[in-house]
């Protein structure tokens, strides 16, 4: 499959907002408000997709998949519009993928952002298309008063700048109900990524949210696992170790694993209770994971802060002597 690589943003580019999950509904007006300063501070002008602010929500806080996908199809189509963001996720963004214009989307490329159950779209893109996608914050996420510095940091380096992007651990996280009070915050002290198994890893990153990337075994929206495929996943809360390792279980069993070369794993919400010593438990029980450098508790998936990182691109890493090397390319 040919890779194509969207052009990256500058200031005075416009950017549309979509609500392919859930909407805008359940983003209180201080966060909107904070979300498109912070936008437009990098020079971006943030437009809204036809449907994003619709109101009439059904009892899932969300509107038709016609509705959603046309929205998406609105922003590929608009030639003035230079990237798109998801204005947070949900749990539905899989029933959008046969309403896609795929040719639209490959004759039209640009920047397209989010995480979580945006996954099924960056990844589902990516294998019909060859559009590179980017595993990054909601427009939502951007509304974080506190906290969010090396979010933007990380996502303006990855959507903004050329080269190679070196990725380094955040110095602090935090999982708490930031959009309830974002006065009252808890942060942790990071302690790096964790090494799981030593070794050096270089390929194509596929992945995201898992959960999610697991919806698309068995459809033609699963991107292959080509030669050299470095896997990135994470999942949420409601995932314990259980529920962590047999998803990826089930995907070590695909014919085309054999050609993952090295495994990135995000850090799990404190609600999951998943220990670094659960975690090397599970990479001793699956088989094909004990040959695999793995790397874990890296910044992205439900916690804050969050990297960029691009489904389509490159992850180069290294792991050893108690130090991890990650370097992200486009």
């Amino acid at each position: 499959m040919q890779r194509i690589v969207p052009q990256k943003l500058k200031k005075g580019d416009k950017v549309m907002i979509v609500a392919p999950s859930r909407g805008v509904k359940l983003i209180g007006p201080d966060v909107r408000a904070l979300a498109q300063e912070r936008f437009e501070a990098l020079g971006l002008r943030v437009v809204f997709a036809d449907n994003a602010t619709e109101e009439n929500f059904d009892m899932l806080l969300t509107t038709t998949a016609e509705k959603r996908a046309a929205d998406l199809m609105q922003a590929f189509g608009d030639t003035s519009v230079k990237g798109i963001f998801t204005i947070i996720g949900g749990f539905n963004c899989n029933q959008l993928l046969p309403y896609l214009d795929y040719e639209l989307i490959r004759a039209n490329p640009k920047i397209l952002c989010g995480f979580s159950d945006v996954t099924a779209l960056l990844d589902a893109i990516y294998a019909k298309t060859g559009l590179v996608t980017y595993s990054g914050p909601h427009f939502s996420s951007v509304g974080m008063l506190k906290g969010c510095d090396y979010t933007l940091a990380r996502m303006s380096e990855m959507l903004m700048e050329t080269g190679t992007h070196d990725v380094p651990a955040s110095e602090a996280w935090s999982d708490d109900l930031w959009f309830l009070d974002q006065d009252k915050r808890e942060f942790i002290k990071n302690d790096s990524y964790w090494i799981l198994n030593e070794g050096k890893a270089r390929g194509t990153i596929i992945g995201g949210n898992l959960g999610t990337f697991n919806l698309l075994l068995g459809t033609a929206y699963r991107p292959a696992f080509e030669k050299n495929t470095v896997l990135f996943v994470e999942d949420t809360a409601d995932s314990d170790i259980c529920d962590f390792m047999r998803n990826l279980t089930a995907l070590s069993y695909q014919s085309d694993f054999g050609n993952v070369t090295g495994i990135v794993i995000g850090r799990f919400q404190k609600g999951s209770k998943v220990s670094r010593d659960q975690l090397m438990y599970m990479v001793n029980a699956i088989e094909p994971l004990r040959r695999l450098p793995v790397i874990a508790n890296a910044d992205f998936g439900h916690s804050t802060p969050l990297m960029t990182f691009p489904v389509g691109g490159e992850a180069d890493f290294e792991a050893g002597g108690g130090k991890v090397r990650l370097i992200l390319k486009d």
